[in-house]
């Protein structure tokens, strides 16, 4: 029978927001056991980060397949509890600021020396040292200060991005790191520290143009990649956008031309080789765009595939959403929750072959698995009510809606 690809591996998790949420996610949606341990008494403060205070689907999206326990790792039961179940445990990650673990009692020393197997992932804004690692740091300023917003904003008129893209590039990172700590400890027997930060991840990232960068002595903003690649994004008729990429092959700019029917274009001057056309870019992009307000999107569309030009719909998330493709893949995923009812979520990033999908688990309410963990630790019902009653745990209310 095929099986999980992660089976027989348990995470804890002591993470907040999205970097090792989404690390976590992805070992879960592969198979891990993942033990999201929460703060006391209302755990991740992403349950509160959605406008609607009774549901929160950003945390709900990298929250799922997870089970949650509340523990207040200030009180010593709190960290004794956590302790007990790192023993037993594959990995750990923690995006607290630098030093905190330590000073908590769950740094990596401390739980190499519990468990030496143990993969230690770290997640941080800035890196565990150096002059800037006490320093609070958000997704915002992994994309600012790593160089990236500087590719998708305009410096003149600089905005910040409608997606959390350092977080997710991060959590990926750690994630990718983990996987490959794991696959080192199967030749080893010994688990490692893994560390990543917004700033690392993100500028590996932009690695490419940071090269362009190094070689050259000249400093990208967002057309330079634009102009290279030959790219446009164009408002047709309809006042639908579509965005066209014909890279680096000639046959893709003389495809657009003829389907377009402006091969005239190809007899100007300033367009006639690829250097010129990145030159000249933006008088490019001003002669093609009335061409593309003569026809609606779906006949644009229809008309550049006939001709093998690189071109889709620029689509909102509501429209990617329904597309026959993303259908026909199957991305989307339903779960239901016993109390927040359904829930549709885009699934993991990759299939695979003969291992076993497992279908996905809602996230979990506050503290809602706490009781069931702590009898599996050995925890008697008299010993859990102290706990609770002590308030180093928590268990989630019946009446409590997911958030």
């Amino acid at each position: 029978m095929p099986v999980k690809i992660l089976d027989n591996i348990t995470v804890i998790e002591c993470a907040t927001f999205v970097t090792g949420p989404y690390a976590t996610a992805l070992l879960a949606d592969l198979g891990a056991r993942v033990i999201k341990i929460e703060s006391a008494p209302d755990g991740d403060p992403y349950r509160y980060f959605a406008p609607d205070p009774a549901f929160s689907f950003n945390f709900a999206h990298l929250n799922r397949n997870k089970e949650s326990l509340v523990l207040d790792l200030k009180a010593p039961r709190g960290k004794e509890i956590c302790l007990e179940l790192v023993n037993k445990a594959d990995v750990f990650v923690e995006n607290f600021r630098p030093g905190t673990a330590d000073r908590l009692g769950i740094g990596f020393e401390a739980l190499k020396a519990l468990n030496p197997k143990l993969v230690y992932c770290s997640i941080s804004a800035f890196g565990q040292s150096g002059p800037y690692a006490e320093k609070p740091g958000f997704d915002t300023l992994g994309q600012a200060m790593s160089g990236l917003l500087s590719l998708l904003s305009d410096p003149n008129d600089p905005k910040v991005m409608g997606m959390a893209v350092s977080d997710y590039v991060t959590g990926l990172s750690a994630g990718y790191g983990i996987l490959a700590a794991l696959l080192a400890r199967a030749n080893s027997g010994l688990g490692c520290r893994v560390e990543t930060s917004l700033l690392q991840a993100t500028l590996s990232f932009i690695g490419e143009t940071a090269a362009g960068y190094l070689r050259t002595g000249n400093v990208p903003n967002r057309m330079a990649r634009v102009k290279n690649a030959h790219a446009f994004a164009l408002v047709c008729q309809d006042g639908k956008p579509l965005a066209i990429h014909c890279s680096v092959p000639e046959k893709f700019w003389l495809a657009l031309l003829k389907a377009t029917e402006r091969m005239d274009i190809a007899a100007d001057e300033r367009f006639k080789t690829r250097d010129g056309r990145r030159q000249h870019y933006e008088a490019l992009e001003q002669t093609l765009a009335p061409t593309f307000k003569t026809k609606s999107r779906g006949d644009w569309l229809k008309i550049l595939d006939a001709h093998d030009v690189p071109a889709v719909p620029l689509y909102d998330v509501a429209e990617v959403l329904d597309d026959p493709q993303v259908k026909h893949l199957g991305l989307i995923e339903e779960v239901t929750h016993p109390q927040a009812g359904k829930m549709k979520f885009v699934g993991g990033p990759v299939r695979f072959d003969d291992f076993a999908k497992h279908n996905s688990a809602p996230p979990p309410l506050v503290g809602e698995q706490s009781e069931k963990l702590l009898r599996e630790l050995g925890y008697n019902p008299a010993a859990v009510a102290e706990l609770l009653s002590q308030g180093v745990t928590k268990s989630s209310p019946s009446s409590q809606i997911l958030r």
